[in-house]
């Protein structure tokens, strides 16, 4: 037997005592999640029958972020959690329990890709340093619909730098602001589209809802690629204003979720005509009329 036979079988036999050795670290039971998998309706069940409340529903998913996003398998889908989410929650169980319920999103979380922007505490960067104090002195007409809708929006979510039009060879959610969103069923796997984070965020039960981009695959790709459902709505359905652009003939906001009814839910939410984006115009009168903004 030569030396590089000999050294083969050595190692082969010391494996398991050398493996043996190794410290793992234990793995949390990531499952344990009072609101594993739910959805809108049940959500929204829960509330009715008064089992919890949107303050409690908040916390839980912000305890969520903190434990597997920002620390444990930290998957980075998130730039940053919304500091006033919880209080806002708060006043939206005054207000349920005055009698005033919105709409189906009233209470339900919602995490907005970081290219839409949000006038309160958070920046919106576009995952760029850049724009890291870059804080808007208005809300997107999406964030707008959103908050008249009683959604409570949780955060905004990591996405590939300037929505992947940096270069040639930019990667699929990476920012400089974010570091790289990882695919929670395997950490190594591609999360895919710049919309990764929001589409991550869902799959990993971090957010019932969440808000993406696509000019082209960006919403569809990360939807397939983290087992959850998404929607890229025809470019007018969805106002694009306060939106970081791409192209004016082909970008559009759109929901992600768990389920198709929860998206279908969402996309009733975010449609109306808006005076700042023409392209709204042409779709007047296809969405119902109950959300119209005009």
């Amino acid at each position: 037997m030569n030396k590089i036979s000999k050294l083969t079988l050595m190692v082969i036999l010391l494996s398991p005592i050398i493996s043996s050795c190794i410290p793992y670290p234990q793995e949390s039971n990531y499952n344990d999640f009072r609101f594993l998998e739910f959805d809108i309706p049940q959500m929204q069940a829960g509330y009715e029958k008064g089992e919890f409340t949107a303050e409690e529903v908040v916390k839980a998913y912000i305890s969520r972020i903190q434990s597997i996003d920002a620390s444990g398998p930290a998957i980075n889908s998130m730039i940053v959690v919304n500091p006033d989410a919880i209080a806002i929650a708060a006043r939206l169980d005054e207000e349920r329990a005055s009698g005033k319920v919105r709409g189906p999103l009233h209470g339900i979380p919602v995490v907005l890709k970081d290219n839409i922007d949000t006038h309160d505490k958070m920046p919106t960067t576009a995952g760029s340093r850049a724009l890291k104090n870059s804080f808007p002195l208005q809300d997107s007409f999406v964030a707008r619909k959103l908050r008249e809708a009683g959604a409570v929006i949780l955060g905004k979510a990591n996405l590939s730098e300037w929505a992947n039009f940096r270069g040639e060879l930019s990667p699929s959610g990476w920012s400089g602001v974010g570091g790289q969103t990882k695919n929670p069923y395997i950490l190594s796997r591609n999360p895919c589209g710049s919309s990764s984070g929001s589409g991550v965020a869902v799959s990993a039960n971090l957010t019932m809802l969440a808000i993406g981009t696509e000019t082209n695959g960006s919403i569809v790709c990360p939807s397939h690629a983290n087992g959850i459902v998404g929607l890229k709505p025809t470019v007018g359905l969805v106002s694009r204003t306060g939106v970081i652009p791409i192209s004016f003939t082909q970008d559009s906001p759109g929901p992600m979720g768990r389920t198709v009814t929860d998206v279908a839910i969402c996309l009733s939410a975010l449609t109306g005509t808006d005076s700042t984006d023409v392209k709204t115009f042409k779709a007047r009168g296809i969405f119902n009329r109950t959300t119209q903004n005009s």
